[in-house]
């Protein structure tokens, strides 16, 4: 079971296998704010606190919108990274 912390808004929330950040924020009301929730507008970044090397490789789209300075600082997009085990996530309040 992959739990992820959702350090901003204080929720938790489960996974019974490999899912997208963003979706389970969704599912599970855990706070991540989006727009479009397809990687193009580039909303949903939040920064990976604990577990970075529990997400799929960065994509692309993350590169194009973050760039390598904040990718090394741990932040991702949640509509393109895939949670593969426990992680901590937090983001700007809004």
């Amino acid at each position: 079971m992959i739990t992820v912390r959702f350090l901003t808004s204080g929720r938790q929330a489960e996974a019974s296998g490999a899912i997208s950040l963003l979706r389970l924020s969704i599912r599970e009301a855990g706070g991540i704010p989006f727009k479009c929730a397809g990687g193009v507008c580039g909303t949903c970044r939040c920064r990976i606190e604990e577990g970075r090397d529990h997400l799929d490789p960065v994509t692309p789209r993350e590169r194009r919108h973050l760039g390598e300075a904040e990718l090394a600082e741990g932040w991702r997009m949640a509509c393109q990274a895939i949670v593969t085990g426990d992680v901590a996530v937090s983001w700007p309040p809004a």
